[in-house]
């Protein structure tokens, strides 16, 4: 059986490019905010309003997660009126998530409660489909 001393660096892959991807990767998705917007997303895109009445986050920061997302190509936007609607521009993404969850002994069915429509209390298009969509994310951002 051959030894090997960790603390060598002959032992150390000459090529650690993909190992240091794929862990700025899973950094990225790692942050709990994130992971709930990739859960949210899931099935349908999502404005940054309803994402604040589920996560019950502030626009700001929501919006950082947002772009960290979209900078990583995860996310893409679409613009529908005075609205932005995020989706999943990998949704293979979310077989990772789930593959986590479950590993960790986390339930499908608490990952699915999170895109659960329509959402009590939330301003959205979505959730308010009668209501003009100028109108509807102003119950969290009211003018003035």
């Amino acid at each position: 059986m051959p030894q090997y001393n960790i603390f060598v660096e002959t032992n150390v892959s000459p090529n650690p490019a993909f190992e240091e991807t794929l862990s700025k990767f899973l950094q990225l998705i790692g942050q709990p905010t994130r992971i709930q917007i990739l859960l949210v997303i899931a099935d349908e895109p999502a404005c940054v309003c309803h994402l604040e009445a589920i996560l019950k986050a502030r626009q700001a920061g929501i919006s950082q997660h947002l772009m960290a997302l979209r900078k990583a190509g995860l996310v893409e936007t679409r613009r529908d009126g005075r609205n932005i609607f995020y989706a999943l521009a990998q949704p293979g993404i979310l077989d990772v998530v789930r593959q986590a969850a479950h590993v960790a002994g986390i339930s499908g069915e608490a990952l699915a409660a999170l895109a659960v429509r329509p959402v009590p209390d939330c301003p959205c298009p979505q959730c308010n489909p009668g209501v003009d969509p100028d109108f509807t994310c102003q119950k969290l951002h009211p003018a003035g």
